[in-house]
């Protein structure tokens, strides 16, 4: 290799450097811009937040519950501050998690072929949206029902329950957390499809210690004993688990004449790059 390629390749991964910096930078700024929005608007972030806490909360309507108010306590003297600016932090996160999506797409986009990003704004599209599908179910339904039931669970009359605004915090953010990651089932299943390391049948074969491993899986992320909550956490897990069969069926069923299609253009721009190269 010569001193002319070896300067080319060094200046072609600063300018990767550069665009990575550029990237990095535009995510962060967009995240603090947002999340000193969400700062700002205290009352209106905390009422979302502080919900579940509610007798008036749109789940506990819906199924026709009527539970006492739960009330929280503070013990440290900076601990309130801290969780307001770590919450709007985290708000300020998922707000701009399109936006940071975005750019990550955008710098890697340019060494994809034509079908790898179409997968690629599949798979992180995909994501997305069940990332947040999960999130939303454990604030509305999985979460109002662990707080409800811990919340009110006394193992005798004279001791009394003293919620702390730490362990409620951390507890909401860590569910939604294992709820988004346990959503990208069907996701990951029908990208292991593609790359052929899962078929339907196998899915089909172990449903039943599937099932036994969901609901071991609920267990570990409601931590109440009643079998209603546990089933409001297994059922969308197990519909999950249905629904990425379906999917990795079908991802088996692409046509090869996509399939030799795809090939054939990949190969075709890879020579093309070649042929650049050697001018």
């Amino acid at each position: 290799m010569s001193d002319s390629d070896d300067s080319q390749n060094i200046g072609t991964f600063w300018d990767h450097l550069d665009v990575l910096r550029s990237c990095i930078i535009k995510i962060i700024v967009a995240t603090l811009l947002l999340a000193i929005v969400c700062f700002s608007f205290k009352d209106l972030l905390f009422s979302i937040v502080l919900a579940p806490t509610e007798p008036d909360f749109i789940t506990y309507k819906l199924l026709g519950m009527h539970p006492q108010k739960i009330g929280l306590m503070n013990i440290g003297l900076t601990e309130q501050f801290m969780i307001h600016m770590k919450t709007a932090l985290y708000a300020g996160i998922l707000l701009a998690s399109p936006y940071i999506l975005y750019q990550i797409f955008c710098f890697v986009s340019p060494g994809l072929y034509e079908n790898e990003r179409k997968y690629a704004v599949r798979v992180v599209g995909g994501a997305y949206v069940m990332f947040i599908l999960g999130t939303l179910l454990n604030y509305f339904v999985i979460f109002p029902m662990t707080v409800h039931f811990l919340g009110t669970y006394q193992v005798a009359s004279d001791v009394a329950n003293m919620l702390t605004l730490q362990s409620y915090m951390d507890t909401l953010l860590l569910m939604n957390l294992v709820m988004g990651v346990v959503f990208e089932l069907p996701v990951v299943c029908w990208l292991l499809a593609c790359l052929g390391l899962l078929n339907d049948r196998f899915m089909r074969t172990y449903r039943r210690h599937a099932i036994v491993v969901i609901l071991i899986i609920s267990a570990i992320i409601t931590p109440t004993s009643d079998v209603f909550t546990l089933m409001v956490v297994a059922l969308p897990i197990w519909a999950l688990y249905e629904v990425s069969i379906i999917i990795v069926k079908r991802a088996q069923r692409k046509p090869k004449a996509i399939n030799q299609a795809e090939e054939n253009q990949t190969s075709q721009t890879h020579s093309t790059e070649v042929t650049r190269t050697a001018e």
